[in-house]
C-alpha cells in the first residue's frame, strides 16, 4: 500500500498545526460558516476521496491511523500534511467524537459564472430558498446520481459547502457545479435566453402531471422551492410550465429532496 508522503503525528491537543480542524462543534469557530475562513470540510473516507478528486485545493488531512492508511492511495499525490492522532486526541481537537475517523479541509475554488453554467448544461436544478443544509446536500446527491448537469441557487439558499451539506451529499456537492443567481427571479432570463425550458415544481392541482410534462425532451431546468412554503408565486409565474407529482389520496407533498429525485429521474429519461 502507498504511504502518505507527509504524515505528521499529533499528540498535543493544542498543536497549532491542526487549528483548521479545531472546535468544529462551536458555531462561532467553524471555518466553513459565513464569516469564517471559507474552508471546505469533508468527513469520512469516501467523502475525503471525493474532495481529493475535486477542484477544491486540499490543505490537510486529519484522522486516526487506520483511516489515513485507507486514504494512502488517493492522497499519494497530494503535497499536503496528513495529521495522525488517536481517537481521543482527535475528538478533543475537533470537539466531538468523529465516527468516520478522518477529516480533510480545502480552500474554496473560484466561483462559477451562472451564464457559463447554463450555456454548457442540458439539465439543471434551480433552487429557491432551500435553507436546510441536509435537504441541500440530498438534492446535490440526487442531482449527481440522476444526471443533472448543474445547480443554480437563489440568494435565499444556504451554502452548499457547509460541512453538513457536504456530508449529506456524500461529497457530490464537490462534483456537481453550482452557481449563484443574484437577482431573483429576474436572472431566470439567463435560462430563457439560452432556450432552456423552465419547469416549476408545485403541488397545485392545476399544474401539469409530471408524466405529461415532457421533461425528458430538450434542455430543461427544474425549479424547486423550500420545504413547507414551496416556490413563491413569482417563481412559478416566471416558469414556462408548472408541474406536479401525482400522489396518493391524503398526501399533498414530498420532502423537497425526494421530489427533486423523482423529477430528476423524469428528466434523465432512464
Amino acid at each position: 500500500m502507498p504511504t502518505v508522503a507527509q504524515r505528521v503525528d499529533i499528540s498535543d491537543v493544542d498543536d497549532p498545526r491542526v487549528d483548521d480542524f479545531r472546535d468544529l462543534s462551536r458555531a462561532d469557530r467553524r471555518p466553513d460558516r459565513p464569516g469564517g475562513r471559507g474552508l471546505v470540510i469533508a468527513e469520512g473516507v469516501v467523502v475525503v476521496e471525493r474532495l481529493i478528486a475535486s477542484r477544491y485545493p486540499v490543505r490537510a488531512l486529519f484522522g486516526v491511523q487506520r483511516r489515513i492508511e485507507e486514504l494512502a492511495e488517493a492522497a499519494a499525490g497530494l503535497n499536503v500534511p496528513a495529521y495522525v492522532a488517536d481517537a481521543d486526541v482527535m475528538a478533543r481537537v475537533v470537539g466531538f467524537h468523529l465516527n468516520r475517523g478522518v477529516l480533510a479541509v480545502a480552500d474554496r475554488a473560484p466561483v462559477v459564472d451562472p451564464a457559463d453554467l447554463v450555456q454548457r448544461s442540458q439539465r439543471l436544478a434551480v433552487l429557491e430558498g432551500i435553507g436546510d443544509h441536509e435537504n441541500l446536500g440530498a438534492l446535490f446527491r440526487n442531482a449527481a446520481a440522476l444526471g443533472v448537469d448543474g445547480v443554480l441557487l437563489s440568494a435565499g439558499c444556504s451554502d452548499p459547502l457547509y460541512r453538513r451539506s457536504v456530508r449529506v451529499s456524500m461529497g457530490h456537492v464537490l462534483r456537481v457545479p453550482f452557481a449563484h443567481l443574484e437577482s431573483w427571479p429576474e436572472d431566470l432570463k439567463l435560462l430563457r435566453d439560452e432556450g432552456v425550458r423552465i419547469a416549476a415544481l408545485t403541488p397545485r392541482a392545476e399544474a401539469t402531471p409530471l408524466r405529461d410534462a415532457g421533461l425528458d425532451e430538450g434542455r430543461v431546468a427544474v425549479l424547486l422551492g423550500s420545504e413547507g412554503p414551496g416556490l413563491t408565486d413569482e417563481a412559478i409565474e416566471a416558469a414556462d410550465v408548472a408541474v406536479r407529482i401525482p400522489m396518493a389520496e391524503g398526501v399533498d407533498s414530498l420532502n423537497v429532496a425526494t421530489a427533486g429525485a423523482v423529477t430528476f429521474h423524469a428528466l434523465s429519461g432512464i
